[in-house]
């Protein structure tokens, strides 16, 4: 099993979309092991996209990111990275595919209502900055056989 951090970018909040962002995250079978409504600091944006220090578009992305409420979720499936980033769709909205929650909820730029992690090691570095361990709750579905081929059904 994989992990990710997911964000619910504070227009995907503001908008009304978590209930169906989350809900075809669940419907494709990938467990929520973890939620929370925060209201993001400036220090917790400047942690989070510290790999961006130094571009154009930074401060940019601080400040969106701390204009209003996000949800932070912590989300299980093997292969989740690359499974929620297909779902995901392309970092510009216009450019997202008919089908994935960009392509499908958000038109422009910075107001792509979600951020998830891209790599194995960025996910465990953002999982850590956004939850204590404790936060996490791991647990096993009577559907899980179904979902990930356990089962010989």
């Amino acid at each position: 099993m994989e992990r990710t951090l997911v964000l619910i970018k504070p227009d995907g909040v503001q908008r009304g979309l978590i209930g169906e962002i989350l809900g075809r995250f669940e419907r494709r079978g990938l467990r929520l092991l973890a939620a929370k409504v925060v209201r993001v600091g400036r220090e917790l944006a400047l942690e989070h996209y510290a790999v961006h220090r130094g571009k154009f578009f930074y401060e940019g992305l601080v400040e969106y990111i701390t204009s209003g409420p996000v949800l932070a979720c912590v989300i299980e499936s093997p292969n989740a990275i690359q499974v929620v980033r297909a779902m995901v769709g392309a970092t510009r909205p216009h450019e997202a595919a008919p089908g994935t929650i960009r392509g499908d909820l958000a038109l422009t730029g910075l107001r792509n209502l979600i951020h998830a992690s891209d790599a194995p090691e960025t996910a465990a570095q953002e999982i850590a900055l956004w939850f204590r361990p404790d936060e996490i709750v791991g647990y096993e579905r009577s559907i899980d056989a179904w979902i990930y081929e356990t089962t010989d059904g």
